[in-house]
């Protein structure tokens, strides 16, 4: 399908200034980068609704994202369903949606996920077209401007060091960081139908690859085990693009043999520190946790972040 990214992003445009006009807008470079790139192991399908009537652009566009790895052959992700403010009311929501639908059965899924803001139309509709929410999730931002700075530098436990990096994996951490990663594997999921992937080195290097080859930036802090390089616990964030004075926080992760020792928030303030230092231009930090994950949530709010919205991941078992 050929798509007119002109015309996609003036929907997500349209649809930000009207449902979010306080929030960060989104940023073309990145919606462009989405659309180009896939995500790791996965097919990206646009899914676009022509204006009526003969006229220019969307009345809406969504994108699906189809697993290919075995453990979520059944299973998809549906990373944007815009309306255009000016067609919505019409049916157009409905029309985009039954088309989605009719992509993921001729592809043999069984169900889909979407994250949702709670309250508010996105979820309303939703909810009509059979989504149940799978996993409460919670928003928040930190300031960085003002969040804490450590005077003597950051506290780690004796037998830890840190090691930083921007992009992909060093190779000298390769296998320890995906054994890393495979400690994801106890986050909470709630009811969703999505499994575990194994990481290996491999998959690190590709994950990183994605995120640079759709113009962004990952930045990586690592706590290392001296006893044998380990990497005991990490933190990533990543800049859509260059220019990003949003950063997304992704995975924070410290491995249960670790645990309890005050790591989480070591690398998350090392974070700080490496991110005030090679990207001063950044102002915010959002990160979303389970509802759930309370050990992960205390980390956050010691160190100042601010609850934004109510999310979920909704799920349509189709």
């Amino acid at each position: 399908m050929d798509i007119d990214p002109d015309a996609w992003f003036a929907v997500l445009t349209a649809a930000h200034a009207h449902d979010r006009p306080g929030g960060p807008a989104p940023e073309r470079a990145a919606e462009t980068g989405r659309l180009r790139i896939p995500g790791l192991h996965s097919r990206s399908v646009p899914v676009t609704l022509p204006a009526p009537d003969g006229a220019t652009g969307y009345a809406g566009v969504a994108l699906l994202r189809l697993h290919d790895t075995a453990e979520n052959a059944g299973t998809a992700f549906l990373d944007t369903l815009t309306v255009h403010p000016a067609h919505r009311g019409r049916g157009a929501g409905r029309a985009l949606w039954d088309m989605v639908r009719a992509r993921l059965a001729a592809e043999g899924r069984s169900s889909v996920s979407a994250l949702v803001g709670k309250g508010g139309a996105g979820e309303r509709f939703a909810v009509a077209q059979g989504a149940e929410c799978a996993l409460p999730l919670v928003a928040s931002v930190q300031e960085v401007r003002t969040a804490p700075a450590p005077a003597a530098g950051v506290p780690l436990p004796a037998g830890y060091r840190f090691a930083t990096w921007s992009g992909v994996v060093p190779d000298a951490h390769a296998a320890a960081h995906a054994r890393a990663h495979d400690a994801m594997e106890d986050a909470p999921t709630g009811d969703l139908d999505e499994q575990h992937d194994p990481w290996d080195a491999e998959r690190i290097r590709a994950a990183a690859r994605v995120i640079l080859d759709r113009g962004g930036v990952l930045l990586t802090v690592a706590a290392l085990a001296e006893s044998d390089g380990a990497v005991a616990g990490y933190t990533e964030l990543v800049l859509p693009t260059p220019a990003s004075v949003r950063a997304l926080q992704y995975d924070t992760v410290v491995v249960p043999a670790h645990r309890g020792h005050g790591l989480g928030r070591a690398v998350k303030l090392r974070m700080l520190e490496y991110l005030r230092a090679e990207r001063p231009e950044v102002r915010e930090i959002v990160t979303t946790v389970a509802d759930e994950n309370a050990p992960m949530r205390a980390v956050n709010e010691a160190l100042g972040y601010r609850a934004e919205s109510s999310l979920g991941l909704y799920q349509v078992r189709l």
